[in-house]
């Protein structure tokens, strides 16, 4: 795992934050008229806040020409209590709206996250894929909150403010006109300095992230090998590499706030020295020169709101951009619009000329050809990187086929429901793939809806039920993450009493005795004939005696077919098949009456 960012993330002119920041907004259309409803009563509270601030310098005046100022004072007490109720709302309003579109953004992550292929996450590590939910969704909360809450109202009330204080005095509104292009101007500069720097804090995040998740998937292999201190000084190397992207722009924002603050002091400072030169020439009244106080101390407020918001936005835009490419991700597999259902899935399955290829390679499936009729066992065997998993992840559209069509009941899968046709079909992985939740809930996900006795009774065909009770609460024991509380073979048993709750008629047993030993493997061998029966069945396996009795073994090299046959003829053919039974010191199995019956009707299974 790299952990450094790329060279030109450092050389590179970072991306604009603003098209970022314009998206997230859009994500509010769900709810636009609440939003909507939203900035324009922050739009009326701006107007609010600077009529007070008129309205307290007419009351100094009235007072200081001893003239009543009831009506005046009333009027402000009026508005004043006007903006405290708006406020409230605003603010209670505008955080349940944000909550819940960060819930709903979080949903919609998730939702995307999990349909992508398995290569995606190898690519991009399940730490940061984490990452990319968690910290995009908190970022575009806190960006919303923001923008109703606050930034609405300052950007209306400096727009507001300054066209009503020069037409009190322009003289006094050109110093605060003076204030806000610099504060402009300073965030433009800061903007600059750090948006490179910025862009390589959330890539060290990233590798932070990535390496968590690496060193946490893998913590038994990492306590095995003692690579605890090797491990741990590698995450502070990272960790130091992230300090010292972030520190230069903590350092360039940190002067930001030194540089306005010292502008907003000069600037109440000018205030009170215009005003008082002007007032002795009789040019301007006290209650202005208050009113412009007033106006200076809201001016300021709000000035330092917006840079703030300026300053988070730019820090979190990498974070955005993240969430946002695991939006945009591409699915490898696209359902077509119109798709119909499968139903009533008999199991005939069909590859018609199918090939694969990864990328420019040679590696992949080519003109793969075969026809199972429903109820069959299928066995693909072959090396490693023959094409075994490739060709049954193309059956279960993981994958598209480059060229061919793969048929079930004879309908193209590439033309039917992703729901429908993996409803059809049940695999048992060489890995369990087991939640950290309890064994009921673990052998449920074949069926949801699936009642108690009818996991039990899943659980016993699978040859797991006197094990689970031996567990504390039984089926109510949580296993852990990965199922790590089981035995290797425990957890292969609840694999396969899901894939029996699930009850579909095309079954794929992918390596699902290689936790096994030879003495669990003779148990639940009956579940599986069980299983296979009145179901089309394909069997990836390198321990061959998995595969012996099968209708028919293809032996794939190099993503093609180069055998096909029952297990005693490719013995006899003394080709790639039988020299993989030599070498793995497997013996031929007893010739049965099944064996015999097929010899005298001819293979149950029909190759293209």
């Amino acid at each position: 795992m790299s952990t450094t960012p790329p060279p030109s993330l450092a050389e590179a002119k970072a991306p604009s934050a603003w098209p970022v920041y314009w998206r997230a907004l859009g994500l509010l259309s769900t709810e636009r008229r609440l939003a909507a409803a939203l900035i324009v009563a922050g739009m009326a509270l701006a107007i609010v806040q600077v009529i007070e601030q008129q309205l307290f310098g007419q009351v100094v005046d009235a007072l200081a020409k001893g003239q009543g100022a009831f009506s005046i004072i009333a009027l402000w007490a009026a508005l004043g209590f006007v903006g405290i109720i708006a406020s409230v709302v605003i603010a209670v309003t505008s955080d349940r709206l944000s909550h819940r579109r960060r819930l709903a953004a979080m949903g919609d992550a998730f939702e995307r996250a999990i349909t992508m292929p398995i290569s995606f996450h190898a690519r991009k590590g399940s730490g940061s894929v984490v990452r990319a939910i968690l910290a995009g969704t908190d970022a575009l909360f806190w960006l919303w909150l923001s923008f109703l809450r606050e930034q609405i109202t300052a950007l209306i009330g400096i727009l507001y403010l300054i066209p009503t204080a020069i037409a009190m005095d322009w003289r006094m509104a050109a110093i605060l006109g003076a204030l806000a292009l610099l504060y402009v101007l300073l965030n433009i500069f800061v903007v600059e300095k750090t948006s490179n720097g910025q862009a390589a804090v959330e890539q060290y995040h990233n590798n932070v992230y990535g390496r968590v998740g690496d060193v946490l998937g893998n913590v038994t292999v990492v306590q095995s090998y003692h690579r605890l201190g090797a491990e741990m000084q590698a995450m502070r190397d990272i960790m130091g590499q992230l300090l010292a992207a972030q520190y230069p722009v903590l350092t360039w924002w940190g002067l930001l706030t030194v540089l306005t603050r010292s502008a907003a002091t000069i600037t109440m400072v000018a205030i009170f020295l215009v005003g008082a030169v002007l007032a002795s020439k009789g040019e301007i009244s006290v209650g202005s020169i208050v009113a412009f106080v007033g106006f200076a101390n809201l001016m300021i407020g709000k000035l330092d709101q917006l840079s703030g918001f300026i300053v988070r936005v730019n820090q979190q835009a990498p974070t955005l951009r993240t969430y946002f490419e695991l939006m945009d991700a591409r699915e490898l597999v696209i359902e077509k619009p119109g798709s119909a259902p499968l139903e009533a899935v008999k199991g005939e399955v069909t590859f018609d000329n199918v090939t694969f290829r990864y990328g420019p390679g040679a590696q992949g499936v080519f003109g793969l050809d075969l026809t199972a009729r429903p109820g069959q066992t299928v066995a693909l065997v072959g090396p490693t990187g023959s094409g075994k998993t490739t060709t049954l992840a193309l059956l279960q559209r993981i994958r598209e086929p480059d060229g061919g069509q793969i048929l079930v009941d004879g309908r193209d899968i590439s033309g039917v429901t992703l729901g429908s046709l993996r409803h059809a079909i049940a695999v048992v992985f060489q890995d369990a793939g087991l939640f950290n939740r309890t064994i009921a809930e673990n052998i449920r996900v074949g069926r949801p809806d699936a009642t108690a006795e009818e996991i039990e009774r899943a659980a016993r065909l699978a040859e797991a039920h006197d094990f689970i009770m031996r567990k504390p609460d039984g089926y109510q024991f949580v296993i852990g993450e990965r199922g790590q509380s089981l035995s290797g073979g425990e957890r292969q048993r609840i694999a396969i009493a899901r894939a029996i709750l699930k009850d579909a008629p095309i079954l794929i047993l992918d390596e699902a005795t290689s936790a096994l030993d030879a003495e669990t493997e003779a148990k639940i061998k009956r579940a599986l004939d069980a299983l296979r029966k009145g179901r089309t069945t394909f069997i990836i396996a390198h321990r061959l005696s998995t595969v012996a009795n099968a209708d028919r073994i293809l032996v794939l090299d190099e993503g093609r077919v180069v055998e096909r046959g029952r297990y005693r003829e490719l013995v006899g053919k003394g080709g790639l098949f039988a020299r993989l039974v030599a070498e793995g010191g497997f013996t031929v199995p007893e010739e049965t009456e099944e064996d015999r019956a097929a010899a005298e009707t001819g293979p149950p299974v029909v190759a293209s």
